[in-house]
């Protein structure tokens, strides 16, 4: 791999824009609701129907309660007219020189205006103690809904570092503290499994890697021995190239199980000095083709660990330098912050990808067109490894297939 050297905004009209345009997001995402469904049959009573599905609990309960106090109200209402109607209908018109028909007509106009205005004034004042009742409701709701509040908060705040908390919910044995108890056991079985999974990984580093060190000693030593035969010789560097894999591939495999893990502790990290540092000991390394770099840095501070991030833009550029054109290959390497987001785009030519083959790249021994055979270009953990360290930091990978051949892969991660 050449030198990095710096390109000017315009290169040869190969690409447009300092950032290429992020690809779809390369992990797990919520399937799109199927907005419009069945629009040509009563889609309006369709949405109408899914409307209930879509609000909060808190929204809900609030509605419920309302209704609830109208439905009182409206039968309270109708049995107070029922009965303000008979005791006035038994009201008798007395006065001199009235006679029965004209009494009977006073008593009848009496009784409707009467009625008209006490169920007016009763309307208005159930209107108004309605309202007054939605938003006591809305505040009764947020009440009855605290302690679901306070095990959402512990979810969100859950992380591999705080297992040890619990909710501990005080109160009456009712459905909600059962809730709160199965939570509690739940992050009891998790934390259990998070220190086994760090105990297997740290056995597992040790284990595998010591075999693979002393093979490695002892094949150096027997190929330091000048009178080694010519054929012994081809056979121990053989051995060699396959052990460094080996150790490549376990080293990729443990990384790839550390970065799946929560962080513990995060820092802030200039994206452009780690992908510059990266560049630099690529440059000293021997690559089986020559790949021109233009390393477009401009500061970006994201907050995670310095150490899977190196690893984040080293197996970036690695892959880049790895899948690319045998001659007069180029590499694109651009950090900085990008609509709020610290961001790292990587853009190298090479063949063709197509856009159904993206997505899978990112799972693990994974290769372009399903290549298991070419083994000198890695084992296939590179980009599961740079989506593992994404998701580790809460951030997102997007790529999308080069025009003209290629891969770009966009890295966004949360500002320090």
């Amino acid at each position: 791999m050449t030198q990095p050297t710096a390109v000017p905004g315009a290169d040869g009209g190969r690409r447009g824009g300092r950032w290429r345009r992020p690809g779809p997001q390369q992990f797990p995402q919520p399937a799109p609701a199927a907005k419009g469904m069945w629009r040509g049959d009563g889609g309006g009573f369709t949405e109408l129907a899914a409307l209930p599905g879509r609000m909060s609990v808190r929204l809900r309960l609030t509605l419920l309660y309302g209704l609830l106090f109208f439905m009182a109200g409206a039968l309270l209402l109708f049995v107070m007219s029922f009965l303000m109607a008979n005791i006035l209908g038994n009201v008798k018109v007395i006065g001199l020189g009235i006679s029965d028909a004209e009494a009977a007509e006073l008593q009848r106009q009496f009784v409707e205006q009467t009625m008209k205005q006490l169920v007016g004034r009763s309307l208005l004042a159930l209107g108004g103690v309605g309202v007054i009742t939605l938003v006591l409701g809305w505040f009764v709701a947020d009440r009855a809904l605290s302690p679901l509040q306070r095990v959402t908060t512990t979810a969100r705040r859950l992380s591999e570092s705080t297992l040890h908390e619990r909710i501990a919910l005080e109160g009456p044995d009712d459905e909600i503290k059962e809730l709160a108890d199965t939570f509690d056991a739940m992050l009891e079985r998790l934390g259990q499994a998070f220190d086994s999974q760090r105990r297997f990984v740290a056995n597992a580093s040790h284990e595998l890697r010591t075999p693979l060190a002393i093979n490695r000693t002892l094949l150096e030593v027997a190929l330091g021995d000048p009178e080694v035969s010519d054929d012994l010789r081809t056979v121990g560097k053989t051995l060699l190239a396959t052990n460094a894999r080996h150790e490549r591939l376990i080293e990729g495999l443990l990384l790839l199980a550390r970065s799946e893990r929560e962080l513990t502790a995060r820092t802030p990290v200039d994206m452009a000095e780690v992908a510059a540092t990266v560049l630099e000991q690529s440059a000293r390394r021997e690559h089986d083709n020559d790949v021109a770099v233009h390393p477009e840095l401009t500061q970006g501070t994201a907050l995670g660990d310095p150490v899977l991030l190196e690893h984040l833009v080293s197996n970036l550029v690695e892959n880049a330098v790895k899948h690319n054109e045998a001659e007069g290959g180029e590499l694109w390497v651009r950090t900085g912050m990008l609509e709020g987001y610290a961001t790292v785009q990587v853009e190298n030519t090479g063949p063709v990808v197509p856009a159904y083959e993206v997505e899978r790249l990112f799972e693990p021994f994974r290769r372009l067109n399903a290549d298991r055979v070419e083994s000198s270009k890695g084992a296939g953990l590179g980009l599961s490894i740079v989506r593992s360290v994404v998701l580790a930091h809460r951030g997102a990978v997007y790529a999308a297939p080069r025009p003209g051949g290629g891969l770009i892969v966009t890295v966004r991660l949360p500002p320090g």
